[in-house]
């Protein structure tokens, strides 16, 4: 009876502390997919971004999506931290080295999850006639830095 007491008034303290938490206190964050704000890759061919969680621009957690328009990919470059995708929608290309080969591209599927190793060179995209959507998690700042300055970071493909 006493430890059914002391259960009682602590799931009352529980439940009163959790009332009385003030509005919006909450961490919790829901984004639904038509309220993804994309934003156009410069010079990306179409290729777009959008950031779900922190700013990859900046020390800390970070959560982006990356979409890739059918036959777009990106030239070997490299992260300064992992970074870690999934596949979300689309088969997505991946490859990795510093020669961009589109025929070496492994094709993963939705579903699909890979890492990119800090500072290992890798390049990726859509080979094929679908929208390839990734979401990528990391920690910033997360910069990409092309393999061959050179060469435009974007551009289409065919398979």
């Amino acid at each position: 009876m006493k430890l059914t007491h002391h259960l009682t008034a602590a799931c009352l303290l529980l439940v009163g502390s959790s009332a009385a938490a003030p509005p919006g206190d909450s961490e919790f964050l829901r984004i639904t997919p038509d309220e993804v704000h994309w934003v156009d890759v410069p010079d990306g061919h179409g290729a777009q971004m959008a950031t779900l969680l922190g700013d990859p621009n900046k020390p800390g957690l970070y959560v982006i999506r990356a979409k890739f328009p059918p036959h777009v990919m990106d030239r070997p470059h490299w992260h300064p931290n992992a970074r870690y995708v999934t596949v979300l929608k689309g088969t997505w290309h991946a490859g990795t080295g510093t020669v961009f080969d589109v025929r070496q591209a492994v094709p993963m599927p939705p579903g699909s999850f890979m890492v990119h190793p800090a500072r290992a060179p890798h390049w990726d995209g859509s080979a094929t006639d679908e929208t390839v959507i990734v979401q990528i998690t990391g920690y910033g700042p997360g910069t990409t830095t092309p393999v061959d300055p050179r060469q435009p970071l974007w551009l289409e493909v065919s398979r």
